[in-house]
């Protein structure tokens, strides 16, 4: 019997959006004949960790402002894995962010030995949404923490916003702040997977920002935050680098990880999208140090909310695409909902979610790219690994992956206002496609039982 695969499709000219067209079948192979997509099964890569997004203050806070039922519904549309795009993964920031009503630290000022650490702040929104979010997955989302900046008083400029950088009589205090959060979420039930050391380490912003060379970082992690976390017993949360883009990240990553007591605490390198996308550059850190992990930390559309716009969604897909066939092994979206003005954000950096809440009206709008990320998130499951997937077709984005349960998931993208017609082969038989322009499809192919 010929193997089948479920066809899910999303495309600007229709209305389908993330819409299963049924079942197309695979039909034998013609003696001879060449695919232009080759499915390798015998390839593989990666283990996909999962997918997901950033529970800031101001996707707390704005879905606080919305009906309990359409809070409610944002959550089941992210993290249901029947209903909703199956997120499994988060990201939360350590006291406040740009994505924050107002720079807050969690710590009184000159308290060196944080007798005063509280997270009660966290209490009123953030925590609550992600604890419904891991009741509605059916398990524990796996999170990453990220600090965009000291409190004020440890910064060489005074100020948690516009950069500045952290004073060396302070290293050891921020290291322990990290293990004191860690230790205060997991009291609330909230496991941290992984920390990353410092979010966009080379930019100075007008919002909260700190910044550190890959010297500083190589030499707060091996000194001061590496023992640290051994010494409060923390050595299964994971340590990521970097946290900002690819344009640099070849450079940055080597000199953390070429120096050996730095490295054995590190599992990996995190990276934005923002300036660059040279997907290259994430595949060489992956052939420098095989041994570590490659995560997408964040990502997402600036300049305020894009109602409608289609380019938003092939944005991420042409992104997710790149970066999971350079070894990438898990994907994090920015905000996972903003409201209308694409805030808060409190120095005005406005910029767009998948999931666009009005609480004005109280009324939600799906932008393409909860649907394109949908693609990903809903069909590769933690555990998947990537597959070889040889393309001889020009216009065609793909990537592959083999699931835990054994079934295949394929995605195959269509940035053009050209129709895309191609074969996919796996084994001795082909798939006859097409994509529509500007659309999406993911294949879940059966087991061959």
């Amino acid at each position: 019997m010929a193997r089948q695969a479920k066809c899910i499709v999303t495309s600007k000219q229709t209305n389908e959006r993330l819409k299963e067209q049924g079942k197309v079948s695979f039909q034998p192979r013609a003696e001879g004949q060449s695919a232009d997509l080759e499915l390798q099964l015998g390839l593989r890569y990666q283990r996909i960790l999962g997918f997901g997004g950033a529970f800031t203050e101001a996707a707390a806070y704005t879905l606080s402002r919305m009906s309990p039922d359409k809070r409610e519904e944002v959550i089941r549309s992210y993290y249901d894995p029947q209903e909703g795009i199956g997120y499994t993964i988060g990201r939360v920031h350590i006291h406040s962010c740009d994505f924050a009503l107002e720079n807050y630290t969690y710590v009184e000022d000159y308290d060196t030995e944080l007798k005063t650490f509280d997270i009660a702040r966290d209490r009123k929104w953030v925590l609550p949404l992600v604890k419904d979010a891991a009741r509605t997955r059916g398990g524990d989302i796996t999170m990453l923490a990220s600090p965009w900046s000291p409190p004020a008083w440890m910064k060489t400029n005074g100020d948690m916003n516009h950069g500045g950088a952290l004073k060396p009589e302070y290293r050891e205090a921020w290291a322990r702040y990290y293990t004191k959060f860690i230790e205060a979420y997991r009291a609330e039930g909230v496991p941290i997977w992984g920390i990353t050391v410092q979010n966009e380490p080379a930019a100075v912003q007008t919002w909260d920002s700190c910044i550190y060379s890959a010297e500083e970082e190589r030499d707060f992690i091996k000194d001061h935050l590496g023992p640290a976390m051994h010494t409060a017993g923390m050595q299964d949360v994971n340590i990521l680098i970097w946290d900002h883009n690819r344009d640099i990240m070849v450079e940055r990553a080597s000199v953390v990880l070429s120096d050996p007591e730095a490295a054995k605490y590190v599992w990996g390198t995190g990276f934005h999208w923002y300036v660059s996308e040279d997907f290259d550059n994430v595949g060489k850190v992956h052939d420098l140090f095989p041994d570590k992990g490659l995560l997408f930390t964040e990502g997402c559309q600036e300049g305020g909310v894009k109602l409608g716009e289609w380019f938003t969604g092939e944005r991420y897909g042409r992104n997710m695409i790149g970066d999971l066939n350079n070894w990438t092994e898990g994907y994090l979206d920015w905000n996972i909902v903003l409201d209308e003005t694409g805030g808060p954000n409190h120095v005005n950096n406005l910029c767009d979610a998948p999931i666009i809440a009005d609480t004005v009206t109280n009324t939600l709008h799906y932008n393409s790219s909860y649907y394109y990320i949908g693609h990903f998130s809903k069909f590769i499951a933690p555990g998947a690994e990537r597959i070889g997937l040889e393309s001889r077709t020009a216009g065609v984005l793909s990537t592959a992956f083999a699931n835990p349960d054994g079934t295949l998931a394929v995605v195959v993208m269509n940035e053009s206002e050209e129709l895309r017609s191609f074969t996919l082969g796996l084994g001795a038989e082909v798939l006859e496609a097409r994509l529509e322009p500007h659309s999406i499809i993911t294949y879940v192919i059966d087991r061959n039982e």
